[in-house]
C-alpha cells in the first residue's frame, strides 16, 4: 500500500510537473491567441523536453541541461510577454535590437499616469513574475529528472531528443514560412518559433541597419544653396498626436471629428486661409512619436529605435538643417521632453523649448505636462516675433495617453500661468479609474484628439492676419483597441496662404480639411524631398531625394 501511495504521489507530482512546462510553453505572445481553447494546444517540444530530462536524470549532464532548459524558457516567457505588450501598444512584436531602451518610456509613462508608487510596484511585479517563473520551471524540470537514472540508451535518446530540438528551432519556422505553410500545425504549439523569429528578426534588422547607414550618408540637397525661397513667412509644423485616419473612416470617431474639421475649415477660408489635406503612411502605431518625427525630418523610413538612433548618427541633415542653411531660425517646441534630450543637438533645431522652459505653473494632466493651448500660447510669448522667419516644430501632448483629463478651449488672453487649467485637474477621475473600462477610454481619446484639433485650428485662425505656413500631421494612429483600426495612416493639413498651400497641394491632396481616401497613402519619409522640392525655385533642389 506504501508503495502505491508513493506511484500515484510521484505521478501526481510529475503531472503538476508536465502542467507546469505545457503552460509556458502555449504562452500566448498575441492577443489574439487569448482563449480557453488554447489550454487545449499540445505543445510540440514537450516531449523532447521530458524525454532529455528522464534520460540525463541528476547527472552533472542533467544538472547542465536543467540550467540551460530554465534559462530558455524563462526568457522565452519574458519575450512572449514582452511581445504581447508590444501588440498591444504598438501593433507588433518585441525587437531585441531596438526595443530595450522603451522599458525606460514606459516605466515613466506608467509615473506620469499612476505615480511613483505603482510605477515602482509594477517594475517589482515584473521582476517577481520573471523569478517565480523560474523557480516554477526549476522545480518541474528537476521534479522530472528525479524519475529515472541515466542508462547508456536513454542518454542517447537525450541526446537525440536535444539534437532534433536544437534542429526544429533553427529550421522548422523559417522552412513553413518559406513553403507559406502556417507557423503551427492545427492543435499544437510551437513555442521555439519566437527564437526562430526572434533570431530572423535580429539577424535582419542588422542587415538593415547597415543598409540604412550607408543610405543616410547620401542626400542631394545637403550643402545647397537657396532652398525654400519660395517661402516668405514663417513655418510651422505641428505634430498631433495620436491622430490618425481612425478620425475619419470610424463612426464613433468621425461623428465629432468631421464636424470639427467642417467648422474649422469654414471659419478658416472666411479668415482668407487656403487648406488642403491628403493621408500619409506613419512609419509606426500605438506610440513612439518620435519615429515619425525622424521620418519626416531625415526624409529616410524610421520605424524602430535601432533606425533611430543609426539616423542620429549618420550625420544626415534634417530638414532643420536646410531651413536653418536658408535662413530660417530653427526650434523645437516639445512639451512632454521633462528630462535630457542630447539626442537633439544633432537634429538642426537652433532653439528648443522644453516642458521647463515654457511657463506653465499649473497642475500636470498625469503624464501629460500641460495642455496644447498653453504649448501654443507660449511658443508665440517665446518666439514669435522674431528677426528671421522662424522654422518650428511643435508636438502637442494632450491626445496623449491616458487622456485623462480632457480640457476645453479657453480665451486666450486669459491662460496667464496655466493655473487657470487646476479646477479641470481637480474634477476629473484618474487614469487608475478610467482606464477600468475600454469605452470610456475610448471616449476620452476621443475627447482628447478633437480638443488638440480646435487648439490647431484655433491659433491658425488667431494668426490668420498675418498667417504662418502651417503644416498639422498625425504622428500616428492610437493602439488598436482604442483607434479601431489597424492601419497606419495618419492625415496631414495644409494651411496657410493660396501661393504657398498651392505649391505643396500635389495629386495626393484634397482642397480643405477632409483627405479623400488613399488606398496606399505617402510615406512620411518623402515628406522631406517634398517640401523641399515644392517651396524651391532651382531645378537641382527639385531633383534631389
Amino acid at each position: 500500500m506504501a508503495v502505491l501511495k508513493e506511484r500515484v504521489r510521484t505521478a501526481f507530482w510529475a503531472l503538476l510537473a508536465a502542467l507546469v512546462l505545457h503552460l509556458v510553453l502555449i504562452q500566448p505572445n498575441h492577443p489574439d491567441a487569448v482563449s480557453w481553447r488554447a489550454l487545449m494546444l499540445f505543445p510540440l517540444e514537450l516531449p523532447a523536453i521530458l524525454l532529455a530530462l528522464l534520460a540525463f536524470g541528476q547527472s552533472r549532464a542533467g544538472f547542465a541541461l536543467r540550467i540551460a532548459l530554465v534559462g530558455l524558457l524563462t526568457a522565452s516567457a519574458a519575450l512572449k510577454a514582452a511581445d504581447f505588450g508590444m501588440f498591444m501598444s504598438l501593433n507588433r512584436g518585441f525587437n531585441p535590437v531596438g526595443d530595450l531602451p522603451l522599458i525606460v518610456s514606459l516605466y515613466q509613462l506608467v509615473v506620469g499616469a499612476f505615480g511613483v508608487p505603482a510605477a515602482v510596484l509594477a517594475v517589482i511585479a515584473a521582476v517577481a513574475a520573471v523569478l517565480a517563473v523560474a523557480l516554477l520551471l526549476w522545480w518541474a524540470c528537476a521534479t522530472w529528472a528525479r524519475l529515472a537514472r541515466p542508462t547508456p540508451i536513454a542518454a542517447m535518446a537525450g541526446l537525440a531528443a536535444v539534437f532534433a530540438g536544437t534542429v526544429a528551432v533553427a529550421e522548422i519556422g523559417s522552412t513553413l514560412r518559406r513553403w507559406s505553410l502556417p507557423i503551427e500545425p492545427p492543435g499544437a504549439a510551437f513555442t521555439a518559433r519566437v527564437v526562430v523569429e526572434r533570431y530572423e528578426m535580429v539577424r535582419d534588422t542588422l542587415a538593415d541597419l547597415r543598409r540604412f547607414r550607408a543610405a543616410a550618408r547620401e542626400d542631394t540637397f545637403a550643402g545647397l544653396t537657396g532652398l525654400f525661397d519660395l517661402v516668405d513667412r514663417d513655418v510651422l509644423v505641428v505634430f498631433v498626436e495620436s491622430y490618425g485616419r481612425t478620425s475619419f473612416d470610424t463612426p464613433f470617431y468621425a461623428d465629432l471629428h468631421l464636424e470639427t474639421l467642417r467648422s474649422a475649415e469654414s471659419r478658416l477660408s472666411f479668415k482668407g486661409l487656403a487648406m488642403a489635406s491628403t493621408f500619409l503612411t506613419a512609419p509606426t502605431r500605438g506610440g513612439q512619436s518620435w519615429l515619425s518625427h525622424a521620418s519626416f525630418a531625415n526624409g529616410l523610413w524610421v520605424n524602430n529605435q535601432t533606425s533611430y538612433r543609426a539616423v542620429l548618427g549618420s550625420g544626415r541633415q534634417t530638414i532643420f538643417h536646410l531651413a536653418a542653411g536658408a535662413g530660417f531660425h530653427t526650434a523645437a517646441v516639445m512639451p512632454q521632453i521633462t528630462m535630457a534630450w542630447p539626442e537633439s543637438q544633432t537634429m538642426g533645431f537652433e532653439t528648443i523649448l522644453a516642458a521647463e522652459d515654457l511657463g506653465y505653473k499649473g497642475e500636470a494632466f498625469n503624464w501629460i505636462t500641460m495642455p496644447d493651448q498653453f504649448t501654443f500660447a507660449a511658443m508665440d510669448r517665446i518666439l514669435r516675433p522674431s528677426d528671421r522667419p522662424m522654422f518650428v516644430q511643435l508636438a502637442t501632448g494632450s491626445s496623449h495617453a491616458p487622456w485623462v483629463p480632457v480640457p476645453t478651449l479657453l480665451d486666450w488672453d486669459a491662460l496667464g500661468d496655466g493655473t487657470i487649467f487646476d479646477p479641470v485637474v481637480a474634477a476629473s477621475d484618474p487614469p487608475s479609474v478610467v482606464w477600468r473600462d475600454h469605452d470610456r477610454v475610448r471616449a476620452q481619446y476621443k475627447a482628447a484628439v478633437d480638443y488638440a484639433l480646435q487648439t490647431v485650428f484655433s491659433h491658425a485662425e488667431r494668426h490668420a492676419d498675418n498667417a504662418p505656413l502651417i503644416l498639422v500631421i498625425g504622428d500616428h494612429q492610437a493602439a488598436g483597441f482604442v483607434a479601431l483600426d489597424e492601419r497606419p495612416h495618419v492625415p496631414m493639413h495644409v494651411i496657410g496662404p493660396r501661393h504657398l498651400v498651392d505649391l505643396l497641394a500635389d495629386e495626393n491632396f484634397a482642397p480643405g480639411l477632409i483627405p479623400r481616401a488613399l488606398d496606399a497613402p505617402r510615406p512620411m519619409s518623402e515628406l522631406r524631398a517634398h517640401l523641399v522640392r515644392s517651396l524651391t525655385s532651382t531645378p537641382l533642389a527639385r531633383s534631389g531625394q
